[in-house]
């Protein structure tokens, strides 16, 4: 049992769950600033943004329940987390999603500055999005290649809703900045996990023809 009196398996699903979500305000907060086409965090309406790409988010969160394995109380985190509801977008949360990267210039707000942090944070956040959906799909009730499925269509929509990057090229970062440390020898992954890494690879892989 945990401090709060949650038994260890519940409270260490949510901790992967959060993984999942946690990028996914990264995403939804940078496709805002990008839907604007002038990266002034003044023009930023996260509600408009939303109301406007309903399907994608239902498409991305059908993906994340299905390759997952989510129920419907774990579900209700990304709602929760309150990435899904109107708020402000500030530079300092998209400093926060690009990690950091950009350093803290004098004119933070400046279109120059909010643009390059949402492409850095762009690449930063769907690369964690897709890491953490693998690592909690694995070997997941519906099997490897359904769930590889769901992720790529998972993958699809986040890119879209981001205005950032392309499935292909999220896939590429996350062979250099995760896999790649995950199949090295040495790594504290198991056989299992590592053959369902690499089953993952080659589904996404002939799904986005790179």
């Amino acid at each position: 049992m945990t401090g709060d009196g949650r038994p260890v398996e519940e409270f260490a699903a949510e901790l992967l769950a959060r993984e999942v979500f946690g990028p996914l305000g990264g995403v939804v907060e940078i496709g805002a600033v990008n839907a604007t086409g002038t990266w002034r965090l003044a023009d930023v309406s996260l509600g408009d943004f939303l109301d406007g790409r309903g399907a994608e988010v239902d498409v991305l969160l059908a993906g994340v329940r299905s390759a997952c394995a989510f129920d419907s109380t774990t579900m209700g985190i990304a709602w929760d987390l309150g990435w899904l509801r109107p708020h402000d977008v500030t530079a300092a949360s998209l400093l926060l999603w690009s990690g950091g990267l950009t350093g803290v210039p004098a004119k933070l707000e400046s279109p120059a500055v909010v643009r390059h942090m949402c492409q850095v944070g762009a690449d930063l956040q769907l690369t964690r999005l897709l890491h953490a959906s693998v690592t909690r799909g694995g070997d997941g009730p519906h099997g490897r290649r359904s769930g590889a499925r769901a992720l790529a269509a998972v993958l699809t929509a986040a890119c879209a809703l981001s205005g950032g990057p392309r499935p292909s090229d999220v896939l590429r970062l996350w062979r250099v900045a995760h896999l790649v440390h995950v199949l090295r020898p040495g790594s504290d992954a198991s056989d299992a996990g590592r053959s369902a890494f690499r089953a993952y690879e080659h589904v996404l892989t002939a799904t986005f023809g790179d």
